[in-house]
């Protein structure tokens, strides 16, 4: 991607503004924004430049070898346009590496792949890994001279409720003694009963 004189200009003015923030005039504004609306524009079109260019990269590897100038001059340029060279690119350029253009680009590709490898290996070298909860102990099944899994654990049944006590059953009552009358507790006294024999005449004084 080529910048022009004025694209430039603004590009170092806003490097500016970024490094040291101060005033901006809306003029300045307004030619970053056109910038940046030139930038994802010239981003989406060589996007879809490159996805052309790989599409078409296909269908000439799988013609090989009879498209092997065709393959390769487009392989160059999908180079040129940021394509990355996959796993089947190397391969259609091993077993062509009688042909000194397919020997060239295959040091390049090469190359390519292993500093994107040595890439993705510093960027998760550098990422720190988020604390996770360990995972709770899964039991073993029991192996050849391992050992035997632990029985599971029932769990423990809850006792049998007692049953609440019953009230005793009342007594039966006594049998109630019958109250005495007053002639039973104080029984009348007969009178003394006449002496036997005539009645005596008491003599006149």
């Amino acid at each position: 991607m080529a910048f022009g004189a004025e694209e430039l200009r603004v590009l170092r003015r806003a490097l500016a503004l970024a490094l040291h923030p101060g005033p901006v005039s809306a003029e300045d504004v307004k030619d970053c924004h056109r910038l940046a609306e030139s930038l994802d524009e010239a981003i989406g079109e060589g996007a879809r430049l490159r996805a052309f260019l790989v599409a078409d990269l296909a269908r000439y590897r799988a013609a090989l070898p009879g498209t092997v100038a065709g393959y390769l001059a487009l392989l160059e340029e999908a180079l040129g346009a940021g394509h990355r060279p996959t796993p089947d690119d190397l391969v259609a350029l091993r077993a062509l590496r009688g042909n000194a253009g397919a020997a060239a680009l295959l040091g390049r590709c090469q190359d390519l792949a292993e500093r994107d490898v040595r890439a993705r290996l510093a960027q998760g070298a550098r990422e720190v890994p988020a604390p996770t909860v360990p995972a709770a102990r899964v039991r073993l099944t029991a192996l050849p001279g391992g050992v035997a899994e632990e029985p599971e654990r029932k769990p423990k049944e809850k006792p049998a409720e007692r049953p609440a006590p019953q009230p005793a059953a009342p007594e039966p009552d006594a049998p109630k003694r019958p109250i005495p009358t007053p002639g039973e507790v104080f029984p009348r006294r007969r009178p003394a009963s006449p002496p036997a024999g005539p009645p005596q005449q008491l003599a006149a004084g």
